[in-house]
């Protein structure tokens, strides 16, 4: 757009004294390139106004233009941080802030120069890892190319999962190497537990709040968006689930296994939610009542007592069902009831950061209260717990296959305590409690961080041990329904064949059809040595390498802690021995594919 001049100012531009040379009007013209209507509008005056001051320069300050626009990014790999960012950047404009709303992976690092105002909105993936698309972003921060950022105002929102050794890293990085660069804090960061709403609305509002004059202009303010795959526009959502009826519930597993996993199939017919292969499904649940019963016996408390959860006033018996997180331990509840108890046991464990975190992850809230019975006030007890927060689970199941369907492959998650049976929240909710024709709350939350490839003729190799198999099967599906000409290598792990081989007979009719083009599988129990996944590809390292090569992707479903892991060792091995790299550049060689989209991970 061109900036309208009076005659007066015209005339003015075009006199041989006062005229542009052509370098200056070149960079009048890439200066007010991305101004809007009314940024041209104010600049247009203000420099008429800057010529009739005897001496002055016609030229804007430098921070006329930063500071009217707050940038927010978000480090997403599940959709937590990209919802907070989304929210909060509604509230700025909402306040008059015109905002620059972008996913970290599409923002040029080089730019931060130019900010005065900087949120970020950050999860952490794994064990401390940057979300996938954080990668560049993040390691850009660290490196020699990372400018100075006196004039850059900024503060940090952490998401993560206090029961991960390197709580919040992601969010932490940030925020401190953001300092050692000069760039100054508007407010402390904050590091939020997987119950993370209620402090991210907070800190939303603070922020807001506390930019508001510093950053309000006369200009409307807007929010600018980049364009993602967003799952089709639906009235459901975290916030609000739909629910659906339960169609299926059938094991998949045989009677002699170790495991007990589910083919879950459910309803969305008229819910209007679409999601795409590689997304996940959010189910909320409620817990057992014999387990409340039991776990209120046992601290003294009949059940009707009143308690607030939140905004919330509810018995306690009715909070511990519907809102309150007991299935799954904390090491800050395990502190709790440690002082609560008096007991030295407890005590010694939290004193012993490594110990805490397994004795949580294998005990559930009951299991710690019966090791050190006490009595306990009602409003305390439900003070000390987290909320309800939903199962997510990758979808096993293409749209283009199951239509108004969402397939599931559920573990469930069960384990003996001193003679007690222990489920899974969530699990035990689907599998045992919920009847097929039941109710289940649910949404669908999308994952832009594992996606098929754009082309169909780009090959794909797939690792997905147990239930890790479940997005591979929704790719399979996908993959037919486009009549897809890239090759597919499938490799899937479990303990036995005859009793774990999850969709075996699926499995065998892709490799009939040809649309699967290898299969290795691995089944650690069917000899006397262990063999796993990782060693299958060891084994055909020539082959993996050579996929690699010709552009394949690479894509990863599983268990966090130990497959993850290893089968990335592996892939260092691989490279190692057939690229005759050093361990340093196969690392490299790795995070190339994942900045690029081609070394995709779903884990947990």
């Amino acid at each position: 757009m061109t900036v309208m001049l009076s005659k007066q100012q015209n005339s003015t531009l075009n006199s041989g004294q006062a005229s542009l040379d052509t370098n200056q009007l070149a960079s009048l013209q890439q200066l007010t390139s991305g101004f809007s209507p009314l940024q041209l509008a104010w600049a247009s005056g203000y420099l008429a106004a800057k010529s009739e001051q005897p001496g002055s320069s016609p030229a804007i300050a430098p921070q006329a233009q930063a500071s009217a626009t707050l940038t927010i990014l978000y480090a997403s790999q599940t959709g937590n941080a990209k919802g907070v960012a989304s929210k909060l950047a509604e509230q700025a404009k909402s306040a008059g802030i015109s905002v620059n709303l972008k996913n970290v992976a599409d923002y040029k690092a080089k730019s931060l120069k130019s900010e005065s105002h900087l949120l970020i909105v950050a999860s952490t993936n794994g064990e401390g890892e940057p979300p996938d698309d954080a990668l560049s972003f993040h390691e850009f921060l660290y490196s020699k190319k990372a400018p100075k950022l006196a004039d850059l105002s900024y503060s940090v929102l952490s998401l993560g999962d206090s029961s991960y050794e390197f709580f919040c890293q992601t969010g932490k990085d940030f925020d401190e190497q953001l300092k050692k660069l000069g760039a100054k804090r508007v407010a402390e960061r904050v590091d939020c537990d997987v119950d993370y709403q209620h402090q991210a609305q907070q800190w939303s509002k603070d922020i807001v709040e506390s930019l508001k004059e510093e950053l309000t202009s006369s200009q409307s303010a807007d929010v600018v968006t980049l364009p993602v795959n967003e799952v089709a526009s639906s009235q459901y959502s975290k916030e609000s689930p739909y629910e659906a009826e339960l169609l299926v519930n059938q094991k998949i597993t045989g009677r002699d296994s170790a495991k007990d996993v589910r083919h879950i199939e459910i309803d969305l017919t008229d819910s209007g939610l679409t999601y795409q292969v590689g997304d996940a499904l959010g189910v909320w649940f409620e817990n057992d009542e014999s387990l409340v019963n039991d776990l209120l016996a046992t601290v003294k408390l009949t059940g009707e007592e009143l308690v607030n959860v939140g905004t919330k006033e509810q018995s306690i018996k009715q909070a511990l069902i519907e809102t309150l997180e007991i299935t799954q331990s904390n090491g800050k509840f395990v502190e709790f009831w440690a002082n609560q108890s008096d007991n030295q046991v407890l005590k010694a464990l939290v004193e012993d950061k490594s110990a805490l975190r397994e004795f949580a992850l294998e005990n559930q809230v009951i299991d710690v209260i019966k090791l050190a019975p006490a009595s306990v006030d009602a409003q305390a007890l439900a003070s000390s717990l987290r909320q309800i927060t939903p199962r997510l689970y990758s979808i096993a199941s293409s749209q283009s296959e199951v239509d108004e369907e969402v397939h599931l492959t559920l573990g469930v998650v069960q384990f003996d305590k001193q003679g007690e049976n222990r489920l899974g929240g969530a699990s035990g909710f689907l599998s045992q409690r919920l009847d097929e024709g039941g109710k289940v709350k649910v949404f669908v939350e999308e994952n832009n961080n594992f996606r098929l490839p754009q082309s169909d003729d780009t090959d794909v190799i797939m690792i997905g041990p147990g239930t890790g198999v479940a997005p591979f099967r929704a790719f399979m599906q996908e993959r037919e329904a486009r009549d897809a000409g890239g090759r597919n290598w499938m490799f899937f792990g479990d303990q036995t064949f005859t009793q774990d081989f999850l969709y075996q007979v699926e499995w065998q009719n892709y490799l009939k059809s040809g649309l699967l083009t290898k299969m290795d599988v691995a089944f650690s129990r069917d000899q006397a040595e262990k063999v796993y996944v990782q060693h299958r590809i060891q084994e055909h390292a020539a082959d993996v390498y050579a996929w690699l090569e010709a552009g394949a992707h690479l894509y990863i479903c599983g268990d966090a802690n130990r497959m993850a892991k290893d089968v990335h060792q592996a892939l260092i091995d691989v490279i190692v021995e057939q690229g005759k790299k050093t361990a340093e550049q196969a690392e490299d060689y790795l995070k190339t594919l994942r900045a690029d989209k081609r070394y995709q991970r779903d884990v947990y």
